[in-house]
């Protein structure tokens, strides 16, 4: 008989805490992964041969954020949802089916124009002052990084179905094998003839094995792949109409982590890796936290529309929003304070202009974690196009600043770091205008009031970062894991103590589950206790 494609939902979904929760937690391996990973670049290559390295991975990345990661996630997501509201299995997979199919294609030719193409892209558009030596790691680390685009769409696509189903698991560890692949790789080519081009091949092995864990996700889906493109479905209309304004959106990121490199590489030699090291440190917090509480809230943002229920959305949207901006909070006094032990610690080589960077960044950090899930309200409402006139709009912005700030007679490296961090505000702030002016009663007196005493306690947790980094300043010969990784973790204790404690005294609901969790394990009778 026939297997029934309208089947039923999955009779269980992952919770949203829990989903939240196991991806904070493989985002916070991920980031350490990718931490000591770039320490091991740094250390084993030195920071200014390490230039190719950071270089050869725009213009791959550039692809795959234009071409495929726009419909992956925002576009994809809702249109999947729908049908499974309905039941409507068979119209899920004919949709994937066709994605993948039309999406390999492109970037099959991707893939080629790349190989082919490496030396004149990084010489002309990437890092133009890469000569030599440098200039032959850059291309061949960005071929051997050709076919990437093509093997994360695949991955893609199919940990967005996961999502949609309420699978996370396999969609939050696959990463992780990315990272541990191009480690090994560290390990295996230093001091060999190959050496930092090995990384390249480290890098592909590592998207391999990420396809290969999503793969295993896929098991009991049911997931029915046809080799056809059904063109005139209107699913597939759905979702190819909503990929252009994405992928502008996302491409025009890229163009701006283009420019970046570009006027860093103009800056002298190690400037390239050392904002590559800074950017890493500001993404982790936004990674850690907003991607993957918003990614875990997104399916469930995108269903409350899916069952139309607008009052359900408002709710957990402004949950979400409430939420992280007070988890952000003391990471990011943390982040400031402590951002000369950071990059010590973390990137020995070029620690000091790390800082530097580092401690401008960190006011995008707050900006980027609140965008993660502001632009997922325009997206669960199938709203691309919002989100892409904004950021055309700051990304003119930011690259306009940059190349104002970034020069040796003005800021030099900082300048960078500033400009981005304004583009960071005034996207924010202009998306929360629209959202506001579209739903006027969505950030009511309740909210702002909650953020007010949010913003009080965060005054708390700065007065105890500054003290405690005044009670343990950096020194000079503070070096190493244990000193500096015990200097870095009272700081982080104190601002992070203060911030629970004050927010319990101002009676935040954010606090709520915590002291609710330190109730339960204090006050649980012991077993066998009179």
């Amino acid at each position: 008989m026939q297997e029934n494609q309208q089947s039923p939902k999955p009779k269980k979904r992952l919770p949203l805490t829990n989903a939240a929760l196991l991806l904070i937690v493989a985002a916070l391996v991920g980031q350490l992964l990718g931490f000591l990973r770039t320490k091991l670049v740094n250390g084993n290559f030195g920071i200014g041969n390490t230039d190719a390295y950071f270089a050869a991975f725009n213009i791959p990345d550039f692809f795959f954020y234009t071409i495929s990661a726009g419909v992956l996630g925002v576009a994809f997501i809702p249109v999947l949802s729908d049908r499974l509201h309905r039941g409507d299995k068979k119209a899920m997979w004919e949709l994937c089916s066709s994605l993948l199919n039309a999406l390999s294609i492109i970037m099959l030719f991707v893939a080629a124009c790349i190989f082919v193409f490496a030396e004149p892209l990084i010489h002309h558009i990437v890092a133009p002052k890469l000569s030599g030596e440098h200039l032959t790691n850059a291309v061949v680390i960005m071929r051997f990084l050709a076919l990437n685009p093509l093997l994360f769409t695949i991955s893609g696509i199919l940990t967005s179905v996961q999502q949609t189903m309420g699978r996370f698991f396999f969609f939050a560890i696959a990463p992780l094998f990315y990272n541990i692949s191009i480690i090994v790789s560290i390990y295996i080519f230093e001091g060999t003839k190959f050496g930092l081009r090995g990384l390249g091949l480290g890098a592909f092995v590592g998207s391999v094995l990420q396809l290969a864990v999503v793969g295993f996700g896929m098991i009991g889906t049911r997931f029915s792949w046809r080799p056809k493109i059904r063109w005139r479905s209107p699913d597939f209309k759905s979702v190819t109409r909503a990929l252009p304004p994405r992928s502008i959106d996302q491409g025009i990121d890229q163009i701006q982590s283009i420019v970046e490199t570009n006027l860093a590489n103009r800056l002298g030699e190690g400037v390239v890796s050392a904002y590559n090291n800074a950017y890493i440190l500001q993404t982790a917090p936004t990674m850690l936290i907003g991607t993957a509480i918003s990614t875990a809230a997104f399916p469930r943002l995108a269903a409350r529309l899916s069952q139309n229920r607008p009052d359900l959305f408002r709710r957990d949207f402004l949950r979400i929003l409430r939420f992280m901006i007070w988890i952000i909070m003391p990471v990011i006094i943390t982040a400031f304070f402590a951002r000369g032990y950071l990059a010590r610690l973390i990137f020995s080589d070029g620690a000091p202009l790390i800082a530097l960077i580092f401690g401008f960044l960190t006011v995008a950090i707050f900006f980027r974690t609140m965008y993660t899930i502001i632009s997922r309200w325009f997206y669960a409402q199938k709203d691309t196009k919002t989100p892409l006139f904004v950021s055309i709009f700051t990304i003119a912005l930011n690259i306009t600043l940059a190349m104002m700030w970034a020069r040796k007679a003005s800021y030099g490296p900082a300048g960078l770091a500033m400009s981005v961090s304004v583009a960071a505000a005034a996207e924010v702030m202009v998306l929360s205008t629209i959202m506001i002016i579209r739903d006027r009663g969505l950030l009511n007196m309740v909210f702002w009031g909650g953020v007010g005493r949010i913003i009080s306690v965060a005054g708390f947790s700065m007065v105890a970062g500054y003290i405690a980094v005044s009670w343990l300043p950096l020194g000079a010969s503070d070096l190493g894991l244990f000193t500096l990784g015990t200097k870095l973790a009272i700081i982080s204790a104190a601002v992070f103590s203060v911030h629970i404690g004050v927010s319990g005294i101002f009676a935040l609901e954010e606090v709520r589950p915590i002291f609710a969790w330190i109730k339960r394990i204090v006050l649980r009778p012991v077993r066998g206790a009179f």
